[in-house]
């Protein structure tokens, strides 16, 4: 019965102690959290409840409970250092170390990294840490895609046509990153359909899985601010229908190339989730960004249909052996749909923002799965938060009856909430087909 921290409270741990708890090896899981997060508070042996910058405080926390390995949830603990800390208390982690965690933390590192090893998939790119040159840049590119270097929790990105139309305003909005963070990411824009690669890694091999869908847009038909992600899909043969088989093919070669990068660059095997954010172009698929980590939504659509032990896998990480173990899913379609508060994503001033402190009661989903992400639970009952609550997953043998069992289980949580109606329809399917058809012309 092994010991095992996991470090983290979202919608995405609670599936990871879910798959931890599946395990034949009896785990005892031990959860480090920032808020409780009630499903994981049900499927652990001991939660600690403090903050993921209180490295001390997680190392004695897996200390004192003789902790076999940890699995390290989101970004920031890794941003941090959390796996430096444990490993120098002795404790391995399924999570890369600071320097390799810049893949995700750092995305001029990435995309330096990328270049200087004439890796595929980049963008035309230049990394800024003044006003200097910027405007000359801009006037290169057909379309304009600007980024804050660092961490900004999804919705740091501003796409020329979404978040801004004339390069007067990308000036602006370059002068406005440049004062919030040390530097400024320019980029061409391309034009094709997103997919999330999330692999996992053991510094030599690198495994795919199910190819997942986030929806990032608030409201139906990709519509209004950028989220967290609204929600997700994947479909029983673990592809997406507007790809070509090359487009994920050149997505995993390129994740290979750098995972083999960030060992010769850094010195270390990268153990972990390389989360591969990539776009299917005219021209073959191409590399938008990584994630040091499982997506949250899309390990909600993996994690259930893992048919491999999950405590395995992450023995196979840690010793580097992953070559030597067969990882297997279920041929299943899955929907996830968030469920948030009415005013997530809008302005403070708006008549629903105020909705984020609300009540809310969960009554019966179904056959849905339900995984808890930033409520609070009280003596009284559940609480909303001003970010995402409930990720609601549907899965079947087809995409039509993943998502009527993932709409059922929304209906069944009571209070100011909202959700997408439109994940996992044919119609939203078809329009990226369309899409990809027509760019494609064929």
């Amino acid at each position: 019965m092994p010991n095992i921290l996991l470090v983290g409270n979202g919608a995405r741990e609670h599936a990871m102690a879910e798959a931890i708890s599946r395990s034949q090896h009896n785990p005892r899981l031990f959860s480090f959290m920032k808020a409780n997060n009630p499903g994981i508070a049900s499927l652990s042996e001991k939660i600690k409840l403090g903050g993921y910058s209180d490295l001390a405080a997680i190392t004695g926390f897996a200390t004192e409970n003789k902790i076999e390995f940890a699995v390290i949830g989101p970004e920031d603990p890794l941003n941090n250092g959390v796996v430096d800390a444990l490993t120098a208390c002795g404790i391995p982690a399924v999570g890369p170390n600071k320097s390799l965690a810049r893949l995700e933390t750092s995305k001029s590192f990435t995309r330096n990294l990328v270049n200087k090893y004439h890796i595929p998939g980049n963008p035309q790119f230049n990394v800024f840490t003044s006003m200097d040159g910027v405007e000359a840049f801009l006037n290169k590119l057909e379309g304009i895609v600007l980024k804050p270097d660092g961490l900004t929790g999804g919705k740091g990105v501003l796409v020329q046509g979404d978040h801004f139309v004339t390069e007067d305003e990308a000036l602006k909005l370059c002068q406005q990153i440049l004062k919030e963070s040390s530097s400024l990411i320019v980029e061409e824009k391309f034009d094709g359909e997103e997919f999330s690669l999330q692999c996992l890694c053991d510094g030599k091999t690198v495994v795919a899985t199910p190819l997942v869908q986030d929806h990032k847009r608030r409201f139906d038909g990709d519509r209004g601010p950028n989220t967290g992600g609204m929600g997700s899909y994947s479909l029983p043969d673990h592809s997406m229908p507007f790809l070509k088989p090359q487009d994920v093919e050149e997505g995993l070669e390129i994740t290979r190339q750098v995972a083999a990068a960030l060992w010769k660059e850094t010195g270390n095997p990268y153990k972990g989730v390389m989360y591969g954010g990539f776009i299917a172009t005219k021209n073959g698929a191409k590399l938008l960004e990584y994630n040091a980590r499982f997506g949250d939504p899309e390990a909600m659509n993996i994690l259930p249909l893992l048919k491999t032990d999950f405590v395995e896998i992450c023995r196979h990480i840690i010793a580097g052996t992953l070559d030597q173990l067969k990882i297997e899913f279920e041929p299943k379609a899955t929907v996830c749909k968030y469920v948030v508060p009415k005013g997530y994503g809008l302005p403070a001033d708006h008549p629903d923002a105020a909705s984020s402190r609300d009540k809310i009661e969960v009554g019966n989903v179904g056959k849905a799965r339900l995984y808890y992400s930033s409520v609070d639970k009280k003596e009284d009952g559940l609480y909303l938060s001003s970010s995402r609550a409930i990720g609601i997953v549907g899965i079947a043998d087809n995409l039509e009856e993943a998502r009527k069992i993932a709409e059922a289980g929304v209906k069944a949580v009571k209070g100011p909430v909202a959700y997408r109606e439109d994940i996992g329809t044919a119609a939203l399917i078809q329009k990226r087909i369309d899409h990809m058809k027509k760019i494609r012309k064929y």
